[in-house]
């Protein structure tokens, strides 16, 4: 098998689907399942802390609402972080060739170039 069927499959194994997160959030959205499946633990934590709360299910039932329209953007940044992930590119925060040049000393300058700027200035 080529190795690009190969990440075909294995994209298609860890794609997330739009269906599965709507059923998740339409039965399971106050416990925060929806964001477990779509890999924010942190804010699906969130719920379901907000959930077992009886302050917290006034806001949560906002949120809830909210989430209805964010569900397709949340696929898509899951879906295209698993493709980033098998085509081997990194964040650009772990890319050396973004990282700020290694600081050198300065040179000293040519006296003819030192000699010309001051002519400028004059």
């Amino acid at each position: 098998m080529d190795p690009r069927t190969q990440e075909q499959l294995i994209f298609e194994a860890h794609r997330k689907s739009a269906g599965a997160s709507y059923l998740l959030w339409f039965f399971l959205g106050f416990l925060g399942a929806h964001r477990f499946y779509l890999g924010r633990t942190g804010t699906g934590v969130a719920q379901l802390l907000m959930c077992l709360s009886i302050v917290g299910i006034i806001p949560l039932a906002f949120w809830w609402l909210i989430d209805a329209f964010q569900i397709p953007e949340m696929v898509r940044d899951e879906n295209m972080k698993t493709i980033r992930e098998l085509s081997g590119h990194r964040p650009p925060d772990d890319d050396p060739r973004l990282s700020a040049p290694p600081q050198t000393p300065p040179r000293p300058l040519d006296p003819r170039v030192e000699e010309i700027r001051a002519m400028r200035r004059r």
